[in-house]
């Protein structure tokens, strides 16, 4: 394993080079199918059979684009007997027998796939597709075996049951297995952090009235692009009177002088993501935006000082204030202002930490897992709010930030 202190600041360019160790992908893609099998083995399950591109990636190593994510288009199975097979869509199936040698060429197919129903269930690719995966679970030994399913068409798990499979959930079983990351996942989540600090340099220049929060968005997604980022999945822009309550989105409202702004960063590199909010004010700050930026960074140092192995989800959510203390409603409505949440291969895993779940179904915490906690709080000014986020590593000896934009005060750009 990576040296972790490597692991926990590095930054390390787009590629790896031969005079300094870096992340070695090989050591990743046996860490992850290891802690798969791990989890498989834990389970009942015969086998997983994956439709999530996150899970995909975990299991197989292999990635198509953005575009499949909501498409269910490829799906992969991992068995208890140390079987992976990868249906890609197409002619991936061709690339990944050429390109991934880590997968043998003959367990690298074309899938069946109708497009989330695309194309009319009088096909029968979805009985064709089951067939072959029957056939492939029994080759691996483990037919009669429940299988475990992650996110799927309904036609599928309809067809799955049709032909007599035992259907479980596979995902919980997935999200078990990615819970606590390696030396390699943690500096491809620091180096992806990396990407985000280094364009939030580039919003502070940017940020002055006249601006458009859609334009903030464009400038971003341009950064990180530029930066080596796989995937820009979402950036939320909000300013002024949108503050609060918070909308989890962006428009083109136009920035004013004095407008509190606040922004969400979430993007990915080789699959590692981010979740990475920072507020300003724009020119100048008025004393209740000082003040609720105060108390959200108040809320969110008192997770961090208590994050270390064995500390329960509830004992950090209790730190945080019930939705009425900040007139949020209830819980519901709070859900992810006062919040933390996993980050790895995808963008919401293990732990969740809110007082909506974590009160009365805590989860331990662990050395080794990798998550985003964010908090908020409204300005008095019934308009504006501070909304923070930093990324953090589980440690031995507590909770290690990963995002360095500098966040302990309320940062006032283009100040005059």
């Amino acid at each position: 394993m990576p040296n972790l202190r490597r692991s926990l600041t590095a930054s390390p360019g787009a590629g790896n080079v031969d005079f300094e160790e870096r992340v070695n992908f090989d050591r990743l893609r046996s860490y992850r199918l290891g802690r798969a099998a791990e989890a498989i083995e834990r389970s009942d399950l015969g086998a997983v059979l994956v439709f999530d591109n996150n899970n995909i990636r975990y299991l197989t190593s292999t990635f198509v684009g953005e575009w499949t994510r909501d498409k269910l288009s490829r799906y992969a199975i991992l068995t208890r007997t140390g079987e992976l097979i990868l249906w890609d869509f197409g002619s991936a199936a061709l690339h990944n027998q050429l390109y991934a040698p880590w997968l043998k060429p003959e367990n690298c197919l074309a899938a069946y796939t109708t497009m989330r129903g695309a194309v009319s269930s009088e096909v029968d690719l979805i009985p064709h597709a089951v067939e072959e995966i029957k056939d492939r679970l029994a080759d691996a030994g483990v037919a009669g075996m429940p299988i475990g399913v992650d996110v799927v068409e309904p036609a599928m798990i309809f067809e799955l049951g049709r032909q007599g499979l035992d259907v479980r959930d596979g995902q919980q079983v997935m999200l078990g297995a990615r819970e606590i990351k390696s030396g390699d996942e943690i500096m491809l989540l620091s180096t992806a952090a990396g990407m985000v600090d280094g364009t939030y340099q580039d919003i502070v220049a940017a940020l002055k009235p006249g601006v458009r929060e859609n334009e903030i968005v464009a400038l971003a997604n341009k950064k990180l692009y530029e930066l080596g980022s796989d995937d820009v999945e979402s950036i939320n822009a909000v300013s002024g009177e949108r503050c609060s309550p918070h909308p989890h989105n962006f428009s083109d409202r136009l920035i004013r002088p004095g407008d509190q702004a606040f922004f969400d960063i979430m993007h990915s590199y080789n699959g590692y993501r981010t979740c990475y909010y920072r507020t300003f004010s724009v020119g100048s700050s008025t004393a209740p935006q000082r003040d609720a930026y105060t108390k959200a960074r108040e809320l969110i140092d008192a997770a961090i000082q208590a994050i270390k192995p064995g500390v329960s989800t509830d004992q950090v959510a209790r730190l945080w204030p019930a939705a009425e203390e900040f007139n949020a409603g209830d819980e519901r409505l709070a859900f992810g202002l006062q919040f933390g949440h996993g980050l790895g291969l995808a963008l919401h895993e293990r732990p969740i930490i809110s007082r909506l779940v974590s009160l009365e179904h805590p989860m331990e915490i662990q050395e080794g897992m990798v998550f985003a906690l964010e908090t908020y709080w409204p300005a008095t000014d019934g308009v504006s709010a501070a909304r923070i986020e930093e990324e953090v590593v589980v440690t031995n000896d507590g909770a290690e930030v990963l995002t360095k934009f500098p966040a302990q005060e309320l940062f006032v750009t283009n100040a005059y």
